[in-house]
């Protein structure tokens, strides 16, 4: 079993930037790809960014190419989402997911998930 829990989420002006955090505890790991997620009121959860663990190869949305980029700490057993540009459209829960395959997974197929942290930007 992996336990995800985000950090870093909060309140914001269009423009800032924000750094999001996923530590894994439990289990290993492992070689478990890697994600974010995010969540508006009344929309589905959709993806935002994913990290092949073996490869390390990156992808993101094309709502955040550009703006939001995916990276990893090894030796924490941390991803980080590092949001710069946001726009009052970015504005969700954002969820950490593990384990699921190729390089833009719909949310469904995502085996963990954290709890969520609310990023809200205003204009």
């Amino acid at each position: 079993q992996v336990q995800l829990a985000e950090s870093g989420g909060g309140l914001v002006q269009a423009g800032d930037s924000l750094r999001l955090s996923c530590a894994s505890s439990g289990r290993t790991f492992g070689n478990y790809n890697m994600g974010w997620f995010r969540q508006a009121p009344g929309k589905e959860r959709e993806f935002v960014a994913a990290l092949m663990w073996t490869s390390g190869s990156t992808s993101t949305a094309d709502s955040v190419k550009g703006r939001f980029t995916i990276s990893r700490d090894y030796t924490k057993n941390t991803v980080y989402l590092q949001m710069n540009s946001l726009k009052p459209e970015d504005t969700a829960i954002y969820y950490c997911g593990a384990s699921f395959v190729g390089p833009r997974p719909q949310a469904p197929s995502v085996r963990y998930w954290g709890q969520g942290t609310q990023v809200t930007v205003s204009s």
